[in-house]
């Protein structure tokens, strides 16, 4: 299978890194091939322990910092301790995710724990960090969406999902929320005259952690379950090239999502991915903005 792959990223010496959950899956072998080329990778991770046992895997130059998405006051602690050791940042990669399929849960700030995590946490985090990364030459964030987006509708009338939750559909909404957060972010940035590049990835079926998790509710039958969904699955070496691209390829614009080429996006070599029309409306991305806003009490832009 021919297209793009690892080899291609250029040299990243002297450039800062931040990927989110690159203690596991789709984050570990992100920050292994940033440190490889030469970057400082920042492994911003909630388990610190199994944090500094990927650094140790990975080698090169990394270090490790605590980051729980799910809260607030820790985005906020972990943005203001960065900065101050490290006032220009090259790259953030807004990566870490969860799934989970079982009863509906919160973050600490009482969010709806997906869209918590995988959305407003990396807004947040993206809006403290914006002016570190404005401050370097090329600078780049880089959003993780899903397939799953495709399906999703965000109801702005229960953005929480407290009436008739579903895990699953609601997984889908944080990952169209995060699609729609990226794009509305390059719209924004383009306005506003920034250097800082906003590109979106997403990984098609691929073989993580998350899926085991995501049915651990469900006991031996989860197991099960989750055994026979990674089969269907694509290596995680090959479903990180999307947003490998998407961090690294030079002269990207803003606005690019890369993703599988295969059938429904799901596997195969990279290429330029289909927003859903949802995620494309400009309409959704202000209505989305100003209410992440709110929710986070961060305001950029």
């Amino acid at each position: 299978m021919t297209g793009w792959t690892a080899d291609r990223i250029p040299v990243q010496r002297g450039r800062t890194a931040v990927v989110t959950g690159a203690n596991s899956g789709l984050g570990l072998v992100t920050a292994t091939e940033l440190a490889r080329n030469g970057a400082h990778v920042v492994l911003a991770v909630r388990d610190t322990t199994s944090g500094e046992e990927a650094a140790r895997r990975i080698g090169g130059d990394v270090e490790v910092r605590e980051l729980d998405l799910a809260s607030l006051d820790s985005v906020r602690s972990f943005a203001t301790r960065l900065t101050a050791d490290r006032p220009v940042i090259d790259l953030l990669v807004n990566n870490a995710g969860m799934v989970l399929l079982g009863p509906r849960r919160t973050s600490a700030d009482g969010f709806e724990l997906h869209l918590g995590t995988n959305m407003l946490g990396h807004f947040a985090l993206t809006g403290l960090l914006l002016g570190a990364l404005a401050a370097a030459p090329s600078p780049r964030v880089v959003s993780l969406s899903s397939i799953t987006h495709k399906n999703a509708h965000l109801d702005f009338d229960d953005l929480m999902y407290e009436r008739s939750y579903r895990a699953a559909p609601a997984y889908g909404r944080s990952k169209l929320a995060t699609t729609v957060f990226g794009v509305e972010l390059d719209r924004r940035l383009r306005a506003a005259g920034s250097p800082v590049v906003s590109t979106l990835a997403h990984p098609g079926l691929t073989r993580t952690n998350l899926t085991p998790r995501a049915w651990e509710h469900r006991g031996r039958a989860g197991r099960l379950i989750a055994w026979l969904g990674l089969l269907a699955t694509q290596p995680v070496e090959r479903g990180t090239l999307p947003q490998l691209r998407a961090a690294t390829e030079p002269g990207l614009r803003g606005g690019e999502f890369f993703g599988p080429a295969g059938p429904g996006e799901t596997r195969g070599r990279v290429t330029e991915a289909r927003l859903s029309r949802e995620a494309a409306d400009p309409t959704v991305g202000k209505k989305l903005w100003t209410a992440a806003e709110e929710l986070t009490g961060v305001r950029y832009l």
